[in-house]
């Protein structure tokens, strides 16, 4: 239209959504908005229609749809809400879609902006996690581009080198620990949701901070990167790295191991997908590797975080399995930011769920909505037994 990129932003209120936020203000001759969806933030997202201008913005949650005409009225800005109001989001000629709609809800949007063949800077783990080969599939089918927004799969996206693939030998995410790589089982046992939620290194919602401290976090990265690098579950391996320095690296078969460093800063990984294939400056804190001193490496305890188990059984397991692990995670950490379970039963509640579950492989993105909703509903069963 005017020479500018058209960027919609579905999740712009939350932490992924701020920082595209101020990176796409920061450069107003580059990027023109389309589109920003929220779920209910009105007041943030008002705000932010009004300095980007968008031709479109939607609250997910319907009930607050009086509320944000409100705000945006006389601005000429369409606002719509619901659903379906979030998917027709998506279907607007934006060149780029940052899709950071947190948990399943984000699957129908995403997928819409794939079916459009746009590039789509994924910070929604759940789309992979879920629905992992449908959604590669379309991709291939509509020429869409995928670009990693998680820090560690946009490490792993800017070292992996396309001709060599054959040649990975294997895939090494790094994670923190989260706040209490440290503790043991019994202290874990106590842990408060305020605790919880209170990331040593990185600055993110409540849900995301929870899973960084069971490292379930890490275990849907891991089925992430095995369908976003077509590497199988065996070649992918997990190492705790407290700095957060280093944030993925990739091993080749002559012994060259390749990775990628920056700050502990979500918006390195979102200037790289936003400019890609280009550069873009982005804010955030140059790393000064002579200050921090020492970078330090350890493996994951697999009895304190049994997540990453579950993570692995239910990639191994293949169909409906992952769907099933990122559903029954979703409520047992609701339940727990609730106080209705302790830290501890957040796994436990998955493990059982997968274990009463039918893991069948679905054929459309129809079949996980059912088996994620399925899913969910024998997660609350459970959650109640152990209430």
């Amino acid at each position: 239209m005017d020479g500018r990129r058209g960027i919609t932003i579905l999740g712009s209120t939350g932490s992924i959504g701020r920082n595209t936020v101020e990176l796409v203000e920061a450069r107003p001759d580059l990027y023109r908005v389309e589109a920003l969806v929220a779920n209910s933030s009105v007041d943030s997202l008002a705000a932010q229609a009004r300095r980007l201008k968008p031709r479109m913005a939607v609250v997910a949650d319907a009930a607050h749809y009086g509320a944000l005409r409100e705000a945006l009225a006389g601005t000429g800005i369409a606002v719509a809400a619901g659903s379906e109001a979030v998917v027709e989001a998506a279907r607007l000629p934006a060149d780029w879609v940052m899709a950071a709609i947190v948990g399943a809800a984000g699957l129908a949007p995403t997928l819409e902006a794939v079916r459009r063949g746009a590039v789509v800077a994924l910070a929604n783990k759940e789309c992979l996690v879920c629905a992992g080969d449908l959604m590669i599939a379309e991709v291939a089918a509509h020429g869409a581009t995928l670009l990693p927004v998680d820090s560690e799969h946009s490490a792993i996206f800017q070292v992996l080198e396309p001709d060599q693939a054959d040649k990975i030998e294997k895939i090494v995410l790094t994670a923190s620990g989260g706040p209490f790589r440290s503790r043991s089982r019994a202290e874990m046992a106590a842990v408060t949701p305020e605790e919880a939620v209170a990331h040593p290194n990185w600055s993110m919602g409540a849900k995301i901070s929870v899973d960084s401290a069971t490292m379930m976090n890490k275990g849907l990265e891991l089925i992430e990167a095995h369908h976003l690098f077509a590497q199988p579950e065996e070649r992918i391996d997990i190492v705790v790295h407290p700095q957060s320095v280093i944030h993925s690296m990739v091993s080749y078969v002559d012994g060259s191991v390749l990775a990628q460093l920056g700050s502990p800063d979500m918006r390195t990984p979102i200037a790289y997908a936003l400019g890609w294939p280009d550069r873009i400056h982005a804010p955030a804190p140059r790393l000064d590797l002579a200050a921090i001193g020492q970078l330090t490496f350890e493996a994951p305890d697999a009895i304190r975080f049994p997540a990453l188990r579950l993570a692995r059984r239910a990639l191994q397991s293949g169909g409906s399995a992952p769907t099933i692990l990122n559903a029954a995670n979703e409520i047992a950490v609701e339940a727990f930011l609730g106080r209705r379970i302790g830290f501890l039963d957040i796994a436990a509640v998955v493990e059982r769920t997968l274990d009463e579950s039918d893991a069948g492989r679905p054929a459309s993105i129809a079949e996980v909505l059912e088996q994620d909703r399925t899913a969910r509903e024998r997660a609350w069963a459970v959650i109640k037994s152990i209430g």
